[in-house]
């Protein structure tokens, strides 16, 4: 058996993949290569990503079978790392063996036929296109022949013999070469055809205006699947091409793509942030509009983070950067919508399943029309081979295919633009039909900022000594309690003790060991349960709990020692973001490990249900309970919502939550907003509804012409409308997502 090592990670950047008969004609010719595994096309973002045993087949052979079907293929990454490339930028120009490699010659690429999409092309009028140059010269061939045919009618026929056979010769070649993969039934061959059955019933003029028809719908494809590309390249356009490294009292200009962590950068007024980082110098207003969606700039000083793409406004930063390009925060927008399209829909499934078998039904029944009324009935063969060609042109499923990711695909960049970031097409589905949302509360629904309210020594214990206790237990942590804890001291001027083998109780606090012995910060019941706290000092925690407030026990080994009580208040957006999910008819919910007490008083502001004293594993169970009653939308933003945000049908992470939280999530958001829940739903609803209307038009444009072309009210030229006309408005439609706007209550 050959070793696993011989197998390699390929990526390619593919273009001119318009519909997604494009995409499956790649898929399966490349797929029938020995050596090849693991095949994924994206069409949105012209991705061609799969797993190659190159013993059994070159990198060169993969280019040359899709350069055969007519499309442009260049490498974009060679190695098995998922290496970030911006779309619409030149794709890695680089092979496994470390030498550079030229962009490879696309032979046959622009010429007339079932051309596509050349990167060269971007940014071009229509006519400056290899499909618009392809236009021009189909239509000038039409209009000649009319030309002549008026001029010296015995020529006519013959005319429009030559345009129909010129027009179509280079989509023959291109059936011929999708054939030689064994893929007998595509747009091409069926054009093919229907072309040149057509010359044979001597409707030659009609011929000659599908091959022009043809092209025109080709060219309105490749536009409309251009515009939804768009928004993605937008986002790979936020970060700046250049930024100013200081070194050494001088400031210098640099690629941003080169920055390296702990470098300082110079971001002038005017200048976007090239690159994830921490202000060490200066204040300035920062808009994130471009990244976020968040319309009004935020003052940011020393210490504060700030994001690539991000518009410095007033006063010079010094940044230092904390993320490479290939992981900052458009970086991670882009390759989520980039990798988006592998976790497709279950509707888009479907789809593709059901047109795997749509067009040779269609050719089957295609050639039934010819036959049957000929042979059986004594019907004109002329009449009924005619109609049989009229169906071969509608058996393309392009619509049908594109319907489902070109919808997708602009929801996700919607949504990117605002900062609502959902990781595929099956996470937009599963997120329209969510009728449970489930909140963890601290850093959700409360600013995740709580401040000590109240310190209470018990016994000989001081406050100070308390602090310095507690302090210890804490250093290092990152927890929101913990943080307002650390902050108490240091506001008091108290040095945390030395504490070592600290200790997170899941749920339950955290202990250490300080000035040689067990030391703990913990909830009042776990305190109670191993004698921290008495009668007296739970009756004190539970009136802190009454009032809203965290209370935390802090004892040795069965020596209470005090309680630091903290509040932390709810978002300002939180009680609005639930009226909007109650008005869309859905059952919010708190998850909370806090105590009953504390979350009642902060679900009562807010008019929600509560679930209290939750472990990560009850916060678990609660998801898997509901679940069986619907889906379940768990936002969350701690190490300890990941099981939960894991097991939730659509797991949404705040922004500014754990990596651990961001990575477990289907979805995100990036304002930590709570009102861009119920706009992340509407977006996902929206999608849906954008999604079966692009299934309606698809199906009952196709249903219509195939009825209409078998009892002869239209013929070549309406069915070959039919086909490029259907794929033009689904893609259109679906090009409406990117102006809805979430955030609008219907």
């Amino acid at each position: 058996m050959r070793e696993a090592t011989d197998e390699i990670a390929c990526d390619w950047t593919v273009s001119g993949m318009d519909c997604g008969s494009c995409a499956t004609k790649i898929k399966d010719a490349v797929a029938r290569l020995p050596g090849v595994s693991g095949v994924e096309v994206a069409i949105m973002s012209e991705r061609l990503r799969l797993t190659l045993d190159e013993a059994q087949t070159g990198r060169e052979r993969i280019e040359s079978t899709v350069r055969a079907l007519g499309y442009g293929i260049a490498p974009r990454t060679a190695s098995a790392k998922r290496d970030f490339v911006l779309p619409g930028t030149d794709p890695v120009k680089a092979s496994g063996d470390g030498h550079a490699h030229a962009p490879q010659d696309d032979s046959g690429h622009g010429s007339p036929g079932h051309v596509h999409d050349d990167p060269a092309d971007r940014g071009k009028r229509w006519h400056q296109t290899a499909k618009g140059r392809l236009v021009i010269f189909t239509g000038l061939l039409l209009g000649a022949a009319w030309i002549v045919g008026s001029l010296v009618p015995e020529a006519g026929r013959w005319t429009f013999v030559a345009a129909c056979l010129i027009g179509v010769a280079p989509v023959a070649r291109r059936a011929l070469a999708a054939l030689r993969v064994g893929q007998p039934f595509t747009i091409e061959s069926l054009m093919t055809i229907a072309a040149i059955g057509a010359l044979f019933i001597d409707a030659a003029e009609e011929a000659a205006l599908v091959v022009f028809l043809f092209a025109v719908g080709e060219v309105l494809e490749g536009v409309a699947a251009g515009k939804a590309r768009d928004g993605i390249r937008a986002l790979a356009n936020l970060v700046p091409k250049t930024a100013l490294v200081e070194a050494d009292g001088t400031a210098r200009e640099v690629p941003a793509a080169s920055l390296g962590i702990g470098q300082i950068v110079l971001v002038r007024p005017g200048d976007r942030v090239p690159a994830d980082g921490e202000i060490v110098e200066g204040t300035s207003g920062v808009d994130e509009s471009p990244v976020t969606g968040e319309s009004v700039p935020k003052t940011r000083g020393v210490g504060d983070a700030v994001i690539a793409g991000a518009i410095n406004t007033e006063a010079a930063l010094r940044v230092r950067v904390t993320k490479g390009a290939e992981d900052n925060t458009i970086a991670r927008i882009i390759r989520l919508v980039e990798e988006a399209e592998e976790a497709r829909a279950p509707t888009e499934r479907f789809i593709d399943r059901f047109s795997r078998w749509y067009m040779p039904a269609i050719v089957a029944v295609a050639a039934l029309v010819m036959l049957v009324p000929p042979m059986g009935f004594g019907q004109p063969w002329e009449t009924w081979v005619y109609r049989g060609l009229a169906l071969l042109l509608i058996g393309c499923p392009c619509a049908l295919v594109i319907s489902v990711p070109a919808s997708i695909a602009s929801a996700l960049s919607t949504g990117a633009r605002r900062g609502l970031l959902m990781k595929g097409g099956a996470v937009v589905e599963a997120a329209a039909r969510v009728n449970w949302i489930a909140f963890d509360k601290t850093g959700t629904l409360t600013l995740g900022r709580p401040q000590v309210t109240d310190v209470v020594p018990f016994g000989t214990t001081a406050e100070a000594g308390l602090l310095a206790v507690a302090a210890g237990v804490e250093a290092g942590s990152s927890h929101p309690l913990a943080l307002a804890i650390l902050a108490k001291a240091k506001a008091a001027g108290i040095a945390p003790l030395p504490a070592t083998d600290a200790k997170a109780l899941m749920g339950k606090g955290v202990v250490a060991t300080v000035g040689g012995a067990p030391a703990w910060v913990a909830s009042p019941r776990t305190a109670m349960d191993l004698g921290g706290i008495d009668g007296s000092g739970l009756r004190r925690a539970t009136a802190f709990e009454e009032e809203g407030k965290t209370a935390v026990a802090v004892f040795r080994d069965k020596t209470p020692l005090g309680l630091i009580a903290m509040r932390d208040e709810p978002r300002g957006d939180a009680q609005e973001a639930v009226r909007q999910l109650k008005a869309m008819g859905l059952t919010p919910v708190i998850l909370t490990g806090d105590n009953p007490r504390t979350a009642a008083a902060i679900a009562g502001s807010l008019g929600l249900a509560f679930e209290a004293d939750m472990l990560p594993e009850d916060k678990l169970a609660f998801i898997r309970r509901n679940g069986a009653q619907g889906d379940v939308m768990m936002i969350g933003d701690g190490i300890n919502d990941a099981p939960a945000l894991k097991q939730a049908s659509v797991g949404v992470a705040m922004g500014s939550g754990t990596d651990v939280a961001l990575e477990t999530a289907d979805a995100a958001i990036l304002r930590d907003r709570v009102t861009d829940i119920p706009a992340k739903i509407r977006l996902a609803r929206a999608a849906m509804a954008n999604i079966r209307q692009n299934v309606a038009m698809a199906l009952g444009l196709k249903t219509v012409f195939l009825v209409t072309s078998v009892v002869g009210l239209t013929g070549l030229w309406i069915a070959i409308l039919a086909d490029t006309g259907a794929t033009v408005l689904v893609t259109l439609n679906a090009l409406r997502l990117l102006r809805f706007n979430p955030e609008r209550e219907a």
